[in-house]
């Protein structure tokens, strides 16, 4: 979407070179050093408005050993008690959980909307399309998690007849033909209103998203509705692949080389959990007159529905003084890594970290309430908070080279880089529990591929609430895979004894068991293989399995393996 990640609107172009700097660390040999930076004079698509911090200070940069000014608290007070906001008693199973997020009635209006667009594309061929109901749609949604947790290379080895490497599970569900059925005519608005809106296109009164609404909107209140975020939050960008051809398609830079939608989202720091997110429509939906990146801050970031003295941690797209202090205003705090060519970057280089600086060597700079620091890691990284000290004496173990082998020592951390490391990495990526099997199938639809990353988001979410409400109440939670596999048996209305493989009585028709000789490949140790079941080496093998097995006094891995198949 943007070279290189940067904000046009709120990034400076890099089409001056700093003057040379003195190396504080040699006295005798100052070194120049090339940072590519911004005059305010140059042309290009950086602007400074009114709102953009102007007027930079021009004092010199504080190393470490200089005291900062810690800045003044904002007591955290959220709207409500952050955690899930469910009775203690109302949901006990993992069903319950997504049934918070994904309600009864929303799975009802899309089995009627499919019904109506199945019959209307059956139509057009001459055929009759049959009807599903809300228990086809679940028993649909448990399928394409079930693919998720176990994979195939098509769909088609789901359904596999194949007597040794066929899946039971999916074909007890419904048919191979039915799921397809379902997989093509899947949709979530109604058709006639999607004519109509066809209709409006290329006018302000066309919606771009409205083939996903209502479903849309109805996630996006219930993920707010039944939990509220603890202090540390983030923004986070997500990318839905998909090869459909819409105007709401963008692609996002140094992330994946296909195309897609791009979704923001606020997340929560310490459990992972999505609040709030919004699809990015394209620049003629949005204002920017202070570049996507301040405005989808600014969407998601509510006051009123969070509270005061939230810390928000983003990267280096979000990150500009002018967000900064905007948040600020509203009992906000927020840091973040910064490009050091954004509007409202320090420019002064005096004391300036310089490019041969040794490791753990940090620069600091204040203005008032927006906090600058540079520090050398393995690479320079600079960042900008409204809510840190400067250096509080904080280290962190790294390899230096020495002589003749690198050496464990400890440099000093600015406080903004460690607190910023803790909450981000606690922020898992996404788990696509729906990605394979959107790699399968690759849906043509835009808003198919939008309604399976939904579902990524209310089987995560229900999962977290799942955990959190389970350790409230002083229970082992569920790891995330029992509670999927739960989630798929519930959905497809099966108990635990249901998934089991059925056996069939024997009859005086069936086809005897074949019988399993065992047989001698070599006569010594060469040519020996390993055993199917310990892994030893062996010369015995069964002739009918075509297995290596231990058929020895002290391992008769011949009969436990048999034994084991069933045979």
């Amino acid at each position: 979407m943007f070279i290189d990640g940067l904000d046009p609107v709120l990034d400076r172009p890099s089409s001056d070179l700093y003057p040379p700097e003195e190396d504080c660390d040699s006295e005798d040999h100052p070194q120049q050093r090339k940072r590519f930076r911004l005059s305010s004079s140059a042309d290009g698509g950086g602007r400074e408005s009114e709102n953009d911090f102007s007027g930079v200070s021009t004092e010199r940069w504080h190393n470490s050993d200089e005291a900062d000014e810690e800045p003044p608290r904002i007591d955290f007070t959220p709207v409500q008690e952050p955690g899930p906001q469910i009775l203690p008693n109302r949901c006990s199973s993992p069903l319950q959980f997504f049934q918070l997020l994904f309600p009864k009635t929303m799975l009802q209006t899309i089995v009627g909307h499919t019904n109506g667009y199945g019959a209307k594309c059956q139509k057009r061929r001459g055929k009759v399309w049959e009807n599903i109901c809300q228990n086809d749609l679940k028993s649909y949604i448990a399928l394409v998690i079930y693919m998720g947790m176990f994979k195939c290379s098509s769909l088609a080895d789901y359904w596999s007849v194949s007597q040794h490497f066929s899946l039971s599970f999916p074909a007890k569900i419904m048919s191979y033909q039915k799921f397809l059925s379902i997989s093509k005519a899947l949709h979530l608005s109604d058709s006639r209103e999607d004519e109509k809106n066809n209709v409006r296109r290329g006018t302000a009164a066309y919606e771009r998203l409205g083939k996903i609404q209502p479903l849309y909107q109805i996630i996006r209140e219930a993920c707010k509705t039944f939990f509220h975020p603890f202090q540390n939050i983030t923004i986070v960008e997500r990318m839905v692949t998909s090869e459909a051809r819409t105007g709401v398609k963008r692609c996002m830079k140094n992330e994946s080389p296909n195309m897609g939608y791009k979704l923001f989202a606020l997340t929560d720091c310490t459990c992972g959990y999505t609040w709030d997110f919004f699809v990015y429509e394209g620049k003629s939906c949005t204002s920017q007159s202070e570049g996507l990146s301040y405005e989808s801050v600014m969407a998601l970031v509510d006051e009123n529905m969070l509270g005061s003295g939230y810390k928000l941690f983003v990267d280096k797209f979000y990150t500009s003084p002018t967000l900064f202090r905007d948040l600020l205003c509203k009992k906000i705090w927020a840091c973040g890594p910064v490009w050091a060519n954004r509007a409202g970057y320090p420019e002064t280089t005096v004391n300036r970290l310089t490019r041969n600086a040794p490791r753990g060597t940090m620069r600091w700079i204040r203005n008032d309430e927006l906090l600058f620091v540079e520090w050398k890691d393995s690479q320079e990284v600079q960042m900008c908070s409204t809510f840190h000290k400067a250096y509080k004496g904080d280290t962190v173990q790294r390899k230096v080279k020495g002589d003749a082998h690198r050496t464990l020592v400890e440099v000093p951390i600015p406080a903004v880089v460690l607190d910023y490391n803790r909450n981000m990495e606690a922020v898992d990526p996404p788990n696509c529990i729906t990605g394979h099997y959107r790699a399968l199938h690759k849906p043509k639809k835009w808003y198919q591929c939008i309604f399976y990353h939904f579902l990524d988001i209310t089987v995560e979410n229900a999962f977290i609430m799942q955990k959190l409400m389970a350790k409230g109440k002083n229970k082992k939670p569920l790891t995330r895979k029992t509670f999927l596999e739960v989630l798929i048996l519930e959905l497809a209305e099966l108990g635990p004894q249901d998934s089991a493989p059925v056996s069939s009585a024997p009859s005086s028709s069936a086809v005897p068991p074949p019988f399993h000789k065992p047989k001698y490949i070599t006569p010594d140790n060469v040519g020996r293989r390993n055993c199917r079941l310990c892994n030893q080496t062996t010369p015995v093998m069964c002739v009918t399995c075509d297995v290596m097995l231990c058929f020895q006094p002290e391992r008769d891995c011949f009969n436990d393996w048999h034994e084991k198949q069933g045979f």
